[in-house]
């Protein structure tokens, strides 16, 4: 008779508890976005091998085969009349269900399907003073890291008007009269207490890329990981064969992408997106990638007192890397690049400049000199006998000088009336041959 109204209770206890929404979190995670968690800027020279960090134990996925018992419900009891605060009662997600003290076996029941219907409350059999004080339902998920509470404050009392439920700002309070069950509600129904078998469909890892100058909306994806073991590689196909996530990133939770070898195109900023639906995890690092030129170390001569032989065999060139040729092509500064050009041109022009100076003093002298030889040439020819040439009247043709009118002059004396009549009378043309009258002269 005891057995069949136990059995009654705890129906009319499920009943309640099922009616009862008291979730301490949310139902079902709706994130849009990834939380930033980290922002770096990185530098690595082309030609290196790259490794972009991306790890987190929360997205470790394990396939448990003991029943998961990473998930724990547990009642503990602080402020009783009992001591310091004491575990109860903890049921793992199995079904695996213990009570700590030997008074308690049988007073104390959780419901066997709590981890399938969200229903984790503590039934209390008959109330004593003893069990007075402020209860804790705990949910732990070990797997995603969560961790819950909901406190309960409960009394017990020997007035029957007094029983009832309140609230007191800060938690419920809860007054039962002695001897009578007392229930400490705890629901949470949210999926991840409840939907076990969805986990690995769930979990997804991204990898996207953005080109310098391209918003994070627009950007490439390059990997997709899932925790079943698919994988699906996008992105420009000069990037995409030289991208690579371990194979077993779900087993060690590292979804580090590495770049072999890295070349200057690969510059832009990388997101490694962690997303665990079950779990409510979403989270995002972001790298900005500046690829630079590669250091060219000196390769060291070679001195008869190190121990090395000229005609050992040549080591490997350094400019081949990785099977691939490449082409080192080392360009000097540009300030001593533009500086050595500037001086080669000045030069150039100050030498053009003394050559045209040259040339043009040689010319000034060769022409004084010439002039000089003439002057000296003509003075010797015309040494012996000096011409007169202003006793030599030159007449051409045949022209007739013509008295225009009479003057009548009163001359002093005849001489002057001898000369006047010469000037105004007419004269015979008269001929000279200057170079007759030259040899003339000369030969004499």
């Amino acid at each position: 008779m005891e057995l069949l109204s136990r059995v009654l209770l705890w129906k009319l206890v499920l009943l309640q508890g099922t009616a009862v929404l008291a979730s301490s979190g949310p139902s079902r995670p709706a994130t849009v976005g990834s939380a930033v968690v980290s922002e770096a800027a990185v530098n690595w020279a082309a030609g290196d091998r790259v490794v972009l960090r991306c790890q987190s134990p929360r997205m470790v996925w394990t396939q448990d085969r003991l029943h998961d018992r990473q998930r724990v419900v547990h009642w503990d009891l602080s402020g009783g009349g009992r001591g310091p605060a004491r575990r109860l009662v903890d049921m793992y997600s199995a079904g695996e269900q213990r009570v700590y003290e030997p008074s308690d076996r049988g007073r104390l029941l959780l419901s066997p399907s709590a981890f399938r219907d969200g229903n984790f409350s503590l039934l209390i059999l008959a109330a004593e003073e003893t069990d007075e004080g402020l209860y804790t339902c705990n949910l732990h998920h070990h797997y995603c890291h969560l961790y819950e509470s909901l406190a309960i404050r409960l009394e017990v009392t020997d007035d029957p008007l007094a029983a009832g439920a309140r609230w007191d700002g800060e938690k419920e309070v809860l007054s039962v009269e002695r001897g009578a069950p007392a229930l400490l509600t705890c629901v949470n129904r949210a999926h991840v207490w409840t939907d076990r078998h969805v986990e690995e469909a769930q979990q997804v890892v991204h990898w996207d890329r953005q080109p310098p100058g391209v918003p994070h909306d627009r950007a490439d994806r390059l990997l997709d990981l899932y925790a079943s073991g698919e994988r699906r590689a996008y992105g420009p196909p000069f990037l995409r064969d030289r991208v690579a996530v371990g194979a077993d990133a779900f087993a060690r939770g590292d979804f580090s992408l590495r770049i072999d070898p890295l070349e200057p195109a690969d510059e832009g900023t990388y997101s490694c997106h962690l997303h665990h639906h079950y779990c409510g995890l979403h989270e995002r690092r972001v790298f900005h990638l500046k690829v630079t030129e590669p250091i060219v170390e000196p390769r060291p001569r070679d001195s008869p007192g190190n121990g090395s032989s000229h005609s050992g065999a040549p080591g490997p060139d350094p400019t081949l890397a990785r099977g691939r040729s490449v082409i080192n092509v080392i360009v000097p500064e540009g300030r001593a690049h533009f500086f050595q050009q500037l001086g080669y041109v000045l030069a150039t022009l100050l030498l053009f400049i003394l050559l045209l100076i040259t040339v043009v003093l040689a010319t000034r002298t060769r022409r004084h000199r010439r002039g000089y030889e003439y002057s000296d040439k003509k003075s010797g020819k015309s040494k012996g006998k000096d011409v007169n040439m202003a006793e030599l009247t030159v007449v051409s043709g045949d022209q007739t000088l013509y008295r225009g009118e009479d003057i009548q002059l009163d001359y002093k004396n005849n001489i002057l009336k001898e000369r006047a009549e010469l000037v105004h009378s007419p004269l015979s043309a008269k001929n000279i041959d200057l170079d007759k009258e030259f040899r003339k002269e000369y030969c004499k």
